[in-house]
């Protein structure tokens, strides 16, 4: 009889684990399937999420199309389960007054056909913040009043979640002409803004191809870990040096091993219009508006990414003023193209998407594109 009773408890044990196995997988399961957060969730930050085997060498694009690629590999399955993983949670309330209170402002710089492009951008601001935004827009005269218009209407609908303000594409008078055609018509713009916006303390620029796929408040709070003599945030040109340009191709100096990519840059306005830059130029340090034209007669027929290229060789005489974050807060078509190269997307997902290459457009990157169109289709709260 006992042995019958200790059968039946251990044959009840077993079971009450197994459920509890089984539970346990479900779950993990059903965190991965998860493709878009609620309300009211935040990204998971420093914390390992799903299977870090998941996301293999193999490339997708053009040549090797998502379609044709195995189960796993860093394709759809990998971008869209990397994409959107997050905890229930409210925003960080902590860190310093000047960031972390009031508006987030963002500043983004429009030109030629990139209106549908800043907008659906925007959108994606709007959507995945939970502090106000103050948008700072840099943009051809003919292209004010479709700006406008599309704002003041996304404002009845969003409850006033943001201010803007549009602006005339603005450079120094005696050298406008020369700026104007570095890299692209109105790239540069960018290295004007502490000039231009100097009521604004800090501030987040973005490229009109970025989409915000997390809150855009967990990219402001990155302030909130610079140290005092840091004035920007970038992330690295490329995290795998052999397939990095500026340490194959550059002709001129440039941040770290691999350089920087400015589409995505935090600046600490205040910062930089007080620092005194050191540089290659003169023995003197420069402050920011005695250092840009100097530099650019200098490296002129040495740059290839224009504004971008500068700004490496500027970081790269002061590494110190220099705040580095992962890659997932800027990700680009280069970290699948040539097999998995952004460990931290793997590893925690996809916080910010970047679609240079004009792959929002075309059909070498279709899981760009189907993000990209999602949130341009998607309608307004």
């Amino acid at each position: 009889m006992r042995r019958c009773v200790r059968a039946a408890l251990l044959c009840l044990a077993f079971a009450f684990l197994l459920a509890l196995y089984v539970l346990n997988e479900m779950a993990e399961a059903e965190e991965v399937r998860r493709r878009r957060p609620p309300a009211g969730y935040r990204r998971r930050r420093g914390r390992e999420v799903g299977p870090r085997s998941r996301c293999k060498d193999v490339s997708g694009s053009f040549w090797n199309p998502y379609w044709m690629l195995p189960t796993g590999v860093c394709a759809v399955n990998c971008f869209w389960e990397s994409a959107f993983r997050y905890e229930i949670g409210r925003p960080n309330s902590t860190g310093s007054a000047e960031n972390s209170s009031g508006r987030m402002h963002l500043a983004v710089v429009a030109c030629g056909e990139r209106l549908e492009e800043t907008l659906t951008m925007m959108k994606s601001a709007v959507l995945f913040s939970y502090k106000p935004l103050n948008f700072h827009i840099f943009a051809e005269d003919e292209l004010h009043d479709e700006f406008n218009s599309s704002l003041e209407n996304w404002k009845k609908e969003f409850h006033q979640k943001f201010n803007h303000t549009i602006y005339p594409i603005t450079f120094p008078a005696d050298t406008a002409a020369l700026w104007k055609k570095l890299f692209k018509p109105c790239a540069s713009q960018r290295l004007f803004l502490p000039l231009i916006l100097k009521d604004v303390d800090s501030l987040l620029y973005v490229d009109t191809d970025v989409l915000f796929l997390s809150p855009i408040d967990d990219m402001w709070a990155f302030f909130e870990d610079f140290n005092q003599t840091q004035i920007a945030g970038m992330a690295p040109e490329h995290d795998e040096p052999r397939i990095g340009w500026y340490n194959r191709f550059a002709r001129h100096p440039y941040y770290g091993k691999t350089g920087v990519n400015s589409g995505v840059m935090l600046m600490n306005m205040s910062r930089i219009r007080k620092k005194y830059f050191k540089n290659d130029m003169t023995t003197a340090r420069l402050k920011w508006e005695d250092l840009l034209l100097p530099l650019f007669k200098k490296y002129k027929l040495n740059i290839t990414w224009g504004d971008q290229d500068l700004l490496n060789i500027v970081f790269h005489y002061n590494p110190e003023s220099l705040f580095i974050f992962p890659c997932q807060w800027n990700y680009r078509p280069d970290h699948c193209m040539y097999g998995s190269n952004c460990k931290a997307a793997e590893d925690e997902g996809i916080f910010v998407l970047h679609g240079n290459r004009g792959v929002y457009h075309d059909e070498k990157q279709p899981a760009f594109r189907a993000v990209y169109r999602a949130i341009k289709n998607m309608l307004c709260p």
